[in-house]
């Protein structure tokens, strides 16, 4: 099925409805209104889908498949366009602005900001188109998903149906585990990874011990307002007291062992500047990686990689906006078939066979069936790897080769153990500071990666850092976003 897991969390948007979602979502029709609108005379609409993820080869080829399908299920073709993952959020910026053709755009709260984009206005408020062409969605989907996904009481996107909680963990080659019989029981900190890296910097020299890219941020007990900003609030708050991330002492001690660990090569010199790790994962040179999880990701590492991979956690499950808002499809502003557009995701969202094309590819050519709900990737799935908590409803794929038939059971035992975060359902909204955050956003592309990655000495940079952002305007922003969390905290009697 859709093996690559590039970020699980960035993910979630509420509660899953198992329920619903096993016993509702079997029609092949999409559940209402997709079905009437297929076949007649008119031409077909093409949609055009700007999602995120490593290009892949077969795109195009899987797509003609789809388009076949949704030809005559609701009349329309599907283009779909995808965008690496460290290039998104910029070039979707340039797109968007320069009113390039587009009806349907993946959007989280890390991937091209779902909250500030909506009220920008780079996406069209779907409450109606929702209840006119989105019955099945709203049918399949608890109502908690659509309610957590408002944005100033309004809905501008579809979240992705699948776990809740934002959980880290560390991932780790178990090839290289086994081979010099590496225990990671005891790993959980940051700290605690440096015998391990130590090991396989000094007997595989050709391996990256660490491997990371300029995404990368260290895991601190902290909620980030916008996500990979520098407001945040601690987890264990009693004060909720809006602070800069840079000013921490959780964040201090961590840029210095990431300092460390890259001054002993444990990782890469360019981990500052690539957008992602997938060629270092698929080539199996690497010890160890941190990503965001979800029951059985094991299974899905091991699919897409081709060898075992294990994780232990990094952190606690918690319940944020980064994972509510984490995978969202929103339809463009200007797209020219608003109506179509949500036809289609009704039927992406509801309909099995639609929902695995687009995940998992061509039967027979990317997958085999070896049971009514199980698939078995074939060789050409490298060709069509494509990041399934993007895509729509998870909670209809197959189940792959190794995965237990209650999968969607420990789904929902891991969205039980969610803890949410003090500031679940706070929306900083910036209009106010914008020429502030823009400023500030100019200085975290100056220095955020370099300093979160171990590449400089935060001894040297992290105060210059702090004086460039506080020179474009962070305390000013932190003062607005102290003020609007003040009143939500009192409205919502916290």
């Amino acid at each position: 099925m859709g093996k690559s897991t590039k970020s699980f969390g960035l993910l979630s948007a509420a509660l899953l409805s198992f329920s619903l979602v096993l016993g509702g979502c079997g029609g092949g029709n999409g559940n209402g209104n997709a079905a009437d609108s297929g076949g007649g005379s008119e031409k077909p609409v093409e949609l055009i889908w700007y999602t995120i993820g490593t290009p892949q080869k077969d795109v195009d080829t899987v797509m003609e498949k789809v388009s076949e399908y949704t030809k005559e299920k609701i009349n329309a073709t599907v283009k779909m366009k995808m965008i690496d993952w460290g290039d998104y959020q910029q070039k979707m910026q340039v797109l968007v602005a320069s009113g390039e053709p587009m009806d349907i755009i993946f959007t989280s709260a890390g991937g091209f900001d779902y909250v500030q984009n909506a009220r920008k206005g780079a996406f069209l408020q779907i409450d109606d188109l929702l209840q006119k062409y989105g019955k099945g969605i709203i049918d399949t989907i608890d109502p908690a998903f659509l309610s957590g996904s408002k944005v100033d009481g309004h809905n501008y996107g579809i979240p992705a149906n699948k776990e809740l909680p934002q959980q880290d963990v560390w991932r780790f080659n178990k090839n290289l585990l086994d081979k010099y019989n590496l225990d990671i029981s005891n790993v959980r900190s940051l700290e605690s990874l440096e015998p391990l890296l130590k090991t396989i910097k000094e007997k595989e020299p050709n391996v990256t011990p660490f491997g990371l890219d300029k995404n990368h941020v260290p895991t601190v007990p902290y909620d980030f307002l916008i996500t990979n900003m520098p407001m945040a609030v601690k987890l264990d708050t009693t004060d909720y007291k809006v602070v800069n991330i840079l000013e921490t002492d959780e964040m201090k001690k961590a840029l210095q062992t990431m300092h460390k660990y890259y001054k002993a090569g444990y990782i890469s010199p360019e981990a500052a500047t690539v957008g992602s790790t997938n060629d270092l994962t698929k080539s199996g040179n690497w010890l160890v990686d941190r990503a965001q999880t979800q029951p059985l990701a094991e299974n899905l590492w091991a699919a897409a990689y081709g060898y075992p991979v294990v994780s232990t956690p990094a952190s606690d499950p918690i319940i944020t906006n980064a994972s509510v808002q984490g995978s969202i499809m929103a339809i463009s502003a200007n797209s020219e078939h608003p109506e179509k557009a949500m036809e289609f995701l009704n039927l992406l969202n509801t309909d099995p066979v639609l929902r695995n094309m687009v995940d998992s590819g061509i039967e027979g050519v990317h997958y085999e069936k070896i049971g009514e709900n199980r698939i078995r990737n074939l060789e050409a799935a490298k060709n069509y790897d494509m990041p399934s908590y993007s895509l729509g409803n998870n909670m209809i794929l197959y189940l792959n080769e190794n995965d237990p038939d209650d999968k969607w059971e420990q789904f929902k035992a891991f969205n039980a153990k969610g803890v949410p975060s003090p500031i679940l359902g706070f929306n900083f909204d910036s209009t106010k500071v914008a020429a502030e955050m823009a400023a500030i956003q100019n200085v975290k592309e100056q220095y955020w990666s370099s300093l979160m990655t171990g590449t400089v000495d935060p001894d040297e940079y992290l105060p210059i850092a702090i004086e460039k952002f506080k020179a474009a305007g962070l305390d000013k922003v932190i003062a607005e976003a102290q003020a609007q969390l003040d009143a939500w905290v009192a409205e919502n009697k916290k």
